[in-house]
């Protein structure tokens, strides 16, 4: 694989606004927001998508989830706010590299699609 859009980004070769940043993933607002709050999680190992992840990724994955609710505290999302991890193009993947959608800031319908 070569590196996503989003390792681009924590390389610096292109824009981004990295708001969180750990030894195991970093997180960034998305460039289209669909809610005031719309921030990606992303692992710094590139992994094309959920269906692609072995055994060896169960940590990698709890973190993800993890850093999400420490983000979601940092913006006062409270209990208001939704994770969506697409897989595949099918479900409205569009940059193949694993990441976490963190949503809120408002009220989320349901369902979502």
């Amino acid at each position: 694989m070569s590196d996503s859009i989003f390792t681009k980004i924590k390389n610096k070769e292109i824009p981004g606004n990295i708001v969180y940043e750990d030894d195991q993933c970093f997180a960034i607002e998305d460039i289209n927001p669909q809610a005031p709050v719309h921030i990606l999680i992303i692992p710094h190992k590139e992994i094309t998508k959920v269906s692609d992840t072995s055994s060896e990724d169960k940590d990698l994955l709890g973190h993800l989830l993890y850093v999400s609710k420490k983000i979601a505290d940092r913006y006062d999302l409270n209990d208001n706010y939704r994770l969506i991890i697409n897989n595949g193009a099918g479900a409205g993947q569009s940059v193949f590299h694993i990441h976490v959608h963190l949503m809120g800031g408002r009220s989320l319908e349901w369902p979502p699609g």
